[in-house]
């Protein structure tokens, strides 16, 4: 279930009920005249069921509550009520299968976001990449993949190409064509300043010998199917509100790795191998991004789905 509330003007209250009353996957519906402040107005709340929020959503925006009022939602872990479940029972289809657009759009807008966040997240796993290359060490670069915050961006590039939001396509291409090089540059100046000192070790870089990570760079059709496979169950987690399974995600290509390991490879001088990773980013960023749409498109034509052309909040 999922608890609504809606600002309402006082004019569009009788509106905003009627729809509430006559969807059958509404309950719990409850109204506090003039308990808004900013911006003025009615307070409606209810609890509705995820597999009708969009429905109800697309309806309330209809009457213009996202721009007169405001619309917010809250996942509700537990509902302990027959009204709850008989609203469950009488939405059409399952939660964990239903899409909410609304919300799919806002929550990839948001990770999408280019701060300060983002670019230190993307740059300490660059690091972390870059220092399980020079150790050989598989289980360091596997934290630099659970640490690397770049899935949130090509989602949203993937949801702005399905529903032709562009708004959300510039600001992911913009925190992933800023951010890689960003972090790679910082990455690079580590791996100078590790060469200089020696704190590595003299054979660090000598990358013919760390045979544990040559998986990151060996770019190839596995390399692809792999990213693809990573893309699809990352946007079925976020479709679906199963967030854990994108855990699995993270430790399952080789973004941030590759680009860590390119940094690497062209302070050693291994310019074959700086290219083949470079390779691998590319094809893990197109494997992720086609296979969310792929997974986008197969959901949004068996539930309606509206194509949003609200902008962002912000950005």
């Amino acid at each position: 279930m999922l608890h609504l509330r809606a600002v309402c003007p006082p004019d569009e209250t009788a509106e905003a009920l009627d729809i509430l009353r006559a969807h059958a996957g509404s309950a719990h519906l409850v109204v506090h005249r003039g308990a808004a402040v900013e911006p003025a107005g009615d307070l409606i709340e209810a609890d509705i069921a995820r597999e009708a929020a969009d429905e109800i959503i697309d309806a309330l925006c209809g009457l213009g509550l996202d721009h007169t009022g405001g619309i917010t939602l809250e996942a509700l872990d537990t509902a302990l009520s027959d009204a709850a479940d008989r609203a469950e029972e009488a939405a059409p289809g399952e939660a964990a299968d239903a899409v909410v657009w609304e919300e799919l759009v806002a929550r990839t807008g948001e990770e999408s976001r280019m701060n300060v966040t983002f670019l230190a997240f993307l740059t300490i796993a660059c690091l972390l990449a870059a220092a399980g290359v020079l150790t050989n060490s598989a289980v360091t670069i596997v934290g630099a993949m659970v640490v690397g915050p770049e899935f949130g961006p090509l989602a949203a590039f993937a949801v702005g190409l399905v529903l032709r939001r562009w708004d959300l396509v510039r600001r992911a291409a913009a925190a992933l064509g800023a951010g890689f090089p960003l972090a790679m540059v910082v990455t690079l100046g580590g791996a100078l300043l590790v060469r200089a000192t020696d704190v590595f070790g003299e054979t660090a870089f000598r990358l013919e010998n760390n045979h544990e990570v040559d998986f990151v760079f060996s770019v190839g059709v596995p390399s692809l199917v792999v990213a693809m496979l990573a893309g699809a169950a990352g946007m079925l987690a976020m479709t679906s509100a199963k967030s854990a399974a994108l855990v699995g995600v993270f430790i399952s290509v080789t973004t941030v790795p590759a680009a860590g390991y390119a940094v690497v490879a062209a302070v050693a001088g291994e310019w074959s191998r700086c290219l083949q990773s470079v390779g691998q980013l590319l094809v893990n960023l197109l494997g992720i991004v086609a296979a969310a749409a792929i997974v986008l498109i197969v959901r949004r034509n068996g539930q309606r789905s509206p194509v949003g052309t609200r902008p962002l909040s912000r950005g």
